[in-house]
């Protein structure tokens, strides 16, 4: 091993456990932690107050563990090239090492920061952590060549075959001492944002990842569907910032499947599960293939399809104001939290793309602006899905009926009352139902505008999308 340091620069992986980047860095030489607040970081952050937030409180918690292992993260603000290079000359470092990026952005970033580290006569190594199996991983052990997979269904059987790697050493890593200042810690104000109380880091993924096991993630396959019990795991943010190793929750989960004590059904949802966490890595990779696909439409047909840039009633999806109340308590719900549950999130982005006609990106945009998970490439990949155009290659798009999907997810009421407040006293059996069509609803109680009449007739516009979608494909 070297006497030299090494660098790691920390990006979306805040946590010093179960950590490829930090193992390979501390394979070279003791590891001098570094956090880059470059332009790239400064868009995303500015894009979403809570994204913010949870960066922030994030750093702070990983600053901490590595206070408490006798180091310290160096924090620098400007361009990666030139900061890294500067901390490796004052350092005596002999390279850098950090995690890989899977969108295109990120990728061209990480190429231009290897070409100027290495022509600076530094080693330069990206590394793959943000999934559980990395694409490399699963392309050689890919029975045929070709870039990628493209089709959910044989990914996942390969996927499902491999032993997930462990890097959970933390205490084997050594920590170079240095006498290099930092700039201070990220505050939200820095990225034009308000502090928010947020759970962020490594100590909130953990905790949150041992809540879904004690109790969800064996009803999950009963309640992945329903946002009224919040079965889901709520990892979502934690992953997108590495401040949980998908490695870790996949073992974990794969632990938990084999414990003789659990019921079939318990055994069924753990592994529903983990087809989730499979189809996050079926993604990554697939941005890592397709490059282009984090802007355009991986399937090549659709690439021309006359999708809307705008409609006379986006604002209202936008607001949350559609007049049906699933789609609006979801949009209602990112706008106060900073999360939408996953299946009101397929309703309410269908209702976009197939109701009103508007194009994928558009919304993929919109609620960049809220949501506090930073991985654009995951929100490409579900986008393209829902919208059709992606890697989900079914004979015609997938239109949910938002009405339906109310009655059957939200029988109660329970989720559109608790984020469509001026419903919270409408009777069940009224809900989703115009005023014209229902005599209580006419009632002076009922008839304010506070809440809007449906801004489509959703048969109507499915019925007219699906025309145009079949004159285009055939």
């Amino acid at each position: 091993m070297s006497a030299r340091p090494f660098i790691y620069r920390f990006t979306r992986d805040l946590r010093l456990d179960d950590h490829a980047g930090l193992a390979q860095a501390a394979s070279h030489g003791d590891v001098l932690p570094v956090f880059v607040i470059d332009r790239g970081v400064e868009r995303r952050m500015a894009s979403s107050p809570r994204r913010a937030a949870y960066l922030c409180a994030a750093v702070a918690e990983l600053d901490r563990a590595l206070r408490e292992r006798g180091a310290r993260l160096i924090v620098r603000r400007g361009s990666a090239p030139s900061v890294l290079k500067h901390v490796a000359r004052g350092s005596g470092a002999a390279g850098v090492a950090w995690s890989a990026s899977y969108d295109a952005a990120g990728a061209q970033a990480d190429a231009r920061l290897q070409s100027e580290l290495e022509e600076a006569g530094l080693r330069a190594i990206a590394v793959h952590d943000a999934a559980a199996i990395a694409p490399e991983e699963i392309a050689a052990a890919r029975a045929s060549g070709g870039d990628g997979y493209r089709a959910f269904a044989p990914y996942f059987e390969v996927w499902r075959s491999l032993a997930v790697a462990t890097y959970d050493v933390p205490l084997l890593v050594r920590f170079a001492a240095s006498e290099l200042q930092s700039e201070p810690l990220p505050q939200p104000s820095e990225f034009g944002a308000q502090p928010h109380a947020i759970e962020a880091g490594a100590e909130a993924a953990r905790a949150a990842l041992a809540r879904f096991l004690q109790g969800p993630a064996v009803q999950y396959a009963a309640g992945m569907n329903v946002p009224s019990e919040d079965g889901t795991s709520r990892l979502s943010a934690h992953l997108s910032f590495g401040a949980i190793s998908a490695r870790g929750v996949v073992r974990t989960v794969r632990a938990r499947i084999d414990d003789p004590f659990l019921l079939s059904e318990e055994r069924a949802s753990l592994r529903l599960f983990l087809r989730s966490l499979a189809m996050r890595d079926f993604f990554l990779q697939l941005g890592y293939a397709h490059p282009r696909s984090i802007d355009e439409p991986l399937q090549e047909k659709m690439r021309a399809f006359p999708f809307a840039r705008t409609h006379p009633r986006l604002d209202a999806w936008r607001a949350g104001a559609t007049g049906f109340p699933l789609v609006d308590a979801g949009i209602r719900q990112l706008h106060e939290t900073g999360w939408m549950h996953p299946h009101v999130r397929a309703v309410a982005a269908s209702f976009l793309c197939f109701d009103l006609g508007v194009d994928w990106r558009i919304g993929r945009d919109e609620w960049d602006r809220y949501l506090i998970e930073d991985d654009p490439v995951l929100a490409s990949g579900n986008w393209q899905w829902i919208a059709g155009v992606g890697a989900d290659l079914v004979q015609y798009p997938r239109i949910y009926n938002p009405e339906k999907q109310r009655r059957r997810f939200d029988p109660s009421g329970e989720y559109v009352k608790r984020y469509v407040r001026e419903l919270s006293h409408v009777p069940i059996a009224s809900l989703g139902v115009s005023r014209a069509d229902d005599a209580q609803l006419a009632l002076a109680l009922f008839a304010s505008d506070a809440y809007p009449q449906p801004i489509v007739d959703h048969d109507e516009q499915a019925r007219a999308f699906l025309a145009r979608y079949r004159a285009f494909a055939d």
